[in-house]
Parts: C-alpha cells; structure tokens; sequence
C-alpha cells in the first residue's frame, strides 16, 4: 500500500471504547475486547504496508488491574489467544514485537507468550510493534529515575552526565523512534498515563468513533490529518 503523504515515523495508539461499543449493542463488554481484537489485526498490517517504524498500543495499563477479576481474565485470555493466531503471519511479516511495560503480575502463560513473541521476531527488521501491558507513564518514568540514582549513588554515573538523552535511554521506549503522533479512540481526550515523557511534542489526534469501529480508512485519514499539521517543536 502506498499513500501520497509523509507517514510518522511513530504512532501511539490509546486503543479506547471497546466497552462502551459493546454496551451500546446490549452485549457484555468482554464482547466489545474481542471486537477490538479483531480490530488489531488490519491496523497492524496497515502500519506495516505504509511504512511505519513503531506502532505502540496501549493494551493493559497498570491502572486496568482495579477492573473486575472477571473482565482481567477475559483480556488475558484474549491476549494469550492473540499471541497464538497472529504470531506466525506477524513474524512472516517481518514485524517485531516489543512489550513496553513490567512483567511482573502476569500468570506464567501470559509471561511465557510475551517472551516468546519478543525472543521469535527480536531479528525482523520491519514494523517495531510495541504493545504496552501493564504498563503506566509515571511507572516508567520512576524507574528510569531510581535506576540512574542508583547508578549515582555507586559512583558508577556523574550527575553532571544526566541529560534528556540519557534519561531516554532507561525507558522502555529506548531504541524506538521519537514519538511523531498519539491518537485515541472514542472521543476522550487525554493521554490517561500513556508514554507521557516521550509526547512532549507528539501531535494529538482524538476520534469519536471507538476502536471497533476504527477502521483502516479512518486510520489512513488520520495519518493524512498529522502530515497536514506544522509542526514546529517550539521554534516558528
């Protein structure tokens, strides 16, 4: 697929609304994580064609554990039923998989599936997918913080030394492309603890329809409305 504008080089996608899309059909909202899952698979595919480098989608943050246990089990379930349709044609298509976020909390299966899409695709040269589970902004950015005090601390990292640069590189995003764009589906608009250090001058783009009824085309023409702003990272 080709298209006739300036692609970003990095897309955060805050995946929103599988919920409520159930709700509103009288359905349970596990009906509405199926739908989105199914969703996935052609904007993956999209980014791929077009020539995206990284695609980071916000699946799970570390807030979603306070969900009731019932609808957690159910997206775990859809996760580990992801991972073994889609890893096969991910990995024909050259896609490699990231986890942006902490492992721990998840069951051995869940685990044992992250690991093994990561270590599978960790030598394709295609589109970076970045899926975050269990995964919050402030969380990262805490870590990035202990880990260089205690670099500090050991005499092993002068303070003088700590920049912006060095601070990217103890998070989970380090290698990645600077963040470029973070759209969110179903009409909210805020950014609910999703790569919040590396949006400091990504565009922002909300759409009213929820991530079920994000199709290809909408996400086509929301690329075309990023390559249509300015942007100027605070210069004129």
């Amino acid at each position: 697929m080709k298209v006739d504008f300036e692609i970003p080089k990095h897309v955060g996608i805050i995946m929103d609304g599988n919920g409520r899309w159930a709700q509103r059909q009288g359905k349970a909202r596990v009906f509405g994580h199926r739908a989105g899952m199914n969703r996935l698979k052609g904007i993956v595919k999209t980014a791929s064609d077009i020539g995206i480098s990284a695609l980071s989608l916000y699946a799970f943050s570390t807030e979603n554990w306070r969900r009731p246990k019932a609808e957690i089990e159910a997206l775990m379930g859809l996760l580990l039923e992801y991972f073994n349709k889609e890893i096969d044609e991910l990995h024909e298509n050259n896609v490699k998989i990231r986890h942006l976020g902490e492992l721990s909390g998840f069951s051995d299966s869940v685990r044992k599936a992250i690991i093994n899409a990561i270590e599978r695709t960790k030598n394709n040269t295609g589109l970076q997918l970045c899926i975050a589970l269990n995964y919050g902004s402030r969380l990262e950015i805490t870590n990035a913080v202990k880990a260089i005090a205690k670099e500090v601390k050991e005499n092993s990292l002068d303070i003088d030394d700590i920049d912006e640069k060095l601070i990217s590189s103890y998070l989970y995003t380090k290698d990645l492309p600077e963040l470029d764009l973070i759209m969110r589906t179903s009409g909210e608009q805020r950014l609910s603890n999703f790569l919040m250090y590396q949006a400091a001058y990504a565009e922002l783009i909300f759409v009213k329809e929820t991530w079920p009824e994000f199709s290809d085309e909408l996400f086509i023409q929301t690329l075309r409305e990023y390559s249509e702003r300015n942007r100027r990272f605070g210069g004129l």
